[in-house]
């Protein structure tokens, strides 16, 4: 079987192996692959692994000799999956790998708004703390997560554990999962999520419901001065209402490991904007959670030759 890795540098930059596929199959890696590029790094290939490269029925057309297609990530919104059912071609994924990871970064970014500290650390730095006369001083309003109120959309493993994490701080938790549980503690519906929250955070796939769902309307229904949080996808929010919302203050901050294009455009409507914190959609890329990651892939790829596949993902 001939294997096809198609962006390998985001799993593996150089500081992990490869060399398990090879058990399985004879394995070819590129680095990275442009649109234009797809077909041709694919060509005979029986089976390849990507991340975030987009496999589209065009692609599967003029790949038949493909049968398998692994998706290094949880989320597989870069797959044509009614295409890749109609050609019989076997799809997975990597669930739960990143929960501990993402959940923690989510953390790591509310607490920029929380405590300031990349503005205190480069005050202090900047020479600001030299000969104040007071022993303190702070840049900016530090706020308490204790009885804030967290609203969680989203609540499959990492939700979960946004949950778990915030209610260790003290805050009140209500969640939204894709469909109305009763069952579930603290369960609400959007719209009383949106009025209660004072801090949002995204945790929902990107599909077609959920695309935007973050938008002036959405945005309108939230309490004055929310901050929002985004590890999930950035095309779960409309980019120029978030940016209008920042402006006039509505929220009073957005965080997010991902935005609708990436790698970023120059044109990217959150760039440059006040109280907007950006991170290159790094959540995921603890070595820990690489390394489960690519142990998840391999036994994925050695159950597909077993004909015992894992992890499926049909339309």
């Amino acid at each position: 079987m001939q294997l096809t890795i198609l962006d390998g540098k985001a799993l593996n930059p150089g500081d992990i192996s490869w060399e398990e596929f090879t058990k399985y199959a004879d394995v070819r890696v590129y680095e990275n692959t442009k649109e234009h590029e797809v077909i041709s790094h694919i060509g005979s290939s029986d089976a390849i692994l990507l991340n975030k490269i987009n496999i589209t029925s065009d692609v599967i057309s003029q790949c038949p000799n493909l049968k398998y297609i692994g998706v290094l990530a949880t989320g597989y919104n870069v797959i044509d999956l009614q295409a890749t059912n109609k050609a019989n071609i076997c799809v997975t994924n990597i669930p739960s790998y990143s929960t501990m990871a993402v959940a923690q970064h989510t953390f790591a970014l509310m607490m920029q708004f929380s405590n300031q500290i990349e503005m205190h650390n480069t005050s202090v730095h900047n020479g600001e703390w030299i000969d104040r006369d007071c022993f303190c001083y702070w840049k900016a309003p530090l706020i308490e997560l204790y009885n804030k109120t967290l609203g969680i959309i989203g609540y499959g493993n990492i939700g979960k554990q946004v949950e778990k994490i915030a209610k260790a701080y003290g805050m009140n938790v209500i969640v939204c999962p894709h469909k109305f549980n009763s069952n579930i503690e603290n369960c609400v519906t959007m719209q009383e999520l949106l009025a209660k929250s004072d801090f949002i955070s995204l945790h929902t796939p990107l599909t077609e419901e959920t695309k935007q769902m973050i938008n002036k309307e959405s945005i309108s229904q939230m309490k004055d001065g929310v901050f929002l949080i985004n590890t999930a996808r950035g095309g779960l929010v409309n980019e120029l209402d978030v940016k209008e919302a920042l402006i006039s203050k509505k929220i009073a901050g957005y965080a997010a490991d991902v935005i609708a294009n990436e790698p970023m455009n120059k044109d990217c409507p959150l760039l440059n904007i006040d109280n907007c914190i950006l991170t290159p959609h790094i959540a995921w890329a603890t070595s820990e959670a690489r390394q489960r990651l690519l142990a998840t892939a391999i036994e994925n790829v050695k159950a597909f030759v077993e004909g015992t596949p894992q992890n499926t993902i049909r339309f």
